[in-house]
């Protein structure tokens, strides 16, 4: 292992009372900026480095994985959410290439791994769906990596801890390493994890900014982030954590989250299916199909109980969809939206013959726009009268509502919701359930 103090053609480091040594690699050809520097001198298990675009980050998780690659028995592998975004040009993957292609270090692009001499390897690997954390159930790394964290879910991110593991021989420490800036559906897990609870937890944040980072033209970038809405702009030049953006028809204070449902009483459900029969293809992004599980009490109160939220191609719809009805059982209504004209009487027939046989299915014809549908829940919501119970669509939930109808990407699940209190107001029929 080469460290920085006996590498030449690195630089040495000294302090008043002498030095210290930072595991290096020669396949590492920068010299990292100071934050970077901070970045890779931790000994914790768990830390992140986020802020502005053009910080660095990118950079910093690459040198990070690549520290120990002269260590016989390590392994790392490098995330990102999509094939598509990891195999992007000047991407990580693309950025390694540059690194290691003169090198003894040897590519294998079937696997997407670099082998080093001493066996060493470093791997690159996409989480785009809730299921693919399976394909790495029987691996094991030294080092976990994660490049743009507020794109990933919070459940796929603690699963890989359960890869991240080492022989006893092998002596490197187990890092989980991650970088991203602001915003994202993953903002506000990120956020709490790794900036409000960090700390107290064993957790480093190292902020960094564009003026940390002297290689980047900061006056050209600088005024081209200075087209963005003043939202994205604030979280790309700033860094700013706080910003989000706030569309205003629903606010994420209006609905208090609980833990469980009430007991004993009678509570009416249904499961409103907004469709999006897309998968997710390069340089789009395909809307979601969300299913917004939503009951309501003698007392007028509404509970969301569960969302589930996906992207597939139709057939794999079809199958999630009987699926979740199966889970939510008989006393559920399953309702969808059914557009106008006979395409419309076609989607409602194939669903009702081939998806939601034996359950109390139909199609609700809408007139007004997505907007109007959602002002209902508005004013509810405002009143205090929507609970969401506590789970991992919570924070999803949470930040598209917050965008909604002016800033956000998406606007699924709030169609999905509104649906669901339409049936439930009034517009449709539910079938009693007593929960307690």
């Amino acid at each position: 292992m080469t460290t920085v103090t006996d590498n030449p053609l690195i630089w040495s480091w000294k302090t008043d009372g002498g030095g210290f040594e930072l595991p290096w690699s020669d396949y590492i050809p920068h010299r990292p900026t100071p934050k970077q520097l901070a970045f890779l001198l931790l000994g914790c298990r768990e830390a992140f480095f986020g802020g502005s675009g053009g910080g660095g980050k990118s950079d910093a998780l690459l040198m990070a994985a690549l520290q120990y690659v002269e260590t016989p028995g390590y392994h790392a592998i490098l995330f990102r959410r999509t094939y598509q975004d990891l195999a992007l040009e000047g991407a990580l993957m693309d950025r390694s290439k540059d690194w290691l292609a003169s090198t003894d270090a040897h590519w294998s692009e079937m696997h997407k791994r670099w082998t080093f001499p001493s066996g060493a390897t470093l791997s690159f690997g996409y989480l785009d769906s809730a299921l693919h954390k399976y394909r790495y159930q029987g691996a094991a790394w030294s080092f976990v990596g994660w490049d743009e964290l507020t794109q990933f879910n919070e459940q796929d991110y603690r699963y890989l801890f359960s890869r991240l593991r080492r022989t006893t021989d092998i002596n490197v420490p187990l890092r989980m390493r991650s970088a991203s800036n602001p915003g994202g559906v993953g903002h506000e897990w990120v956020k709490r994890r790794m900036i409000d609870e960090g700390q107290q937890n064993g957790r480093v944040f190292i902020p960094a900014r564009l003026v940390d980072n002297p290689y980047l033209d900061r006056e050209e970038y600088t005024a081209s982030l200075m087209e963005l809405d003043p939202i994205t702009r604030a979280q790309l030049l700033n860094g700013d954590w706080e910003v989000r953006s706030a569309g205003g028809l629903l606010r994420r204070e209006w609905f208090r989250v609980v833990d469980e449902l009430p007991q004993g009483r009678q509570i009416r459900w249904v499961r409103f299916w907004d469709l999006a029969a897309t998968e997710p293809k390069t340089g789009v992004e395909p809307d979601w199909t969300v299913g917004c599980l939503v009951g309501r009490d003698d007392s007028g109160t509404y509970y969301i109980g569960h969302i589930d939220r996906f992207q597939m191609n139709p057939g794999d719809m079809d199958i999630r969809m009987k699926n979740q009805a199966r889970i939510d059982g008989l006393y559920v209504s399953q309702r969808m939206e059914q557009e106008p004209g006979a395409s419309g009487k076609i989607t409602i027939d194939h669903f009702r013959r081939t998806v939601f046989d034996g359950y109390n299915f139909d199609g609700i014809p809408s007139t007004k726009n997505k907007v109007d549908r959602a002002r209902p829940v508005s004013s509810t919501a405002h009143a205090g009268n929507i609970l969401i119970v506590n789970g991992p669509w919570v924070g999803d939930f949470f930040d598209e509502i917050d965008a909604f109808p002016e800033d956000g990407v998406h606007d699924d699940q709030v169609d999905a919701l509104s649906g669901a209190f339409g049936v439930l107001s009034g517009v449709g029929t539910g079938v009693p359930l007593h929960v307690g």
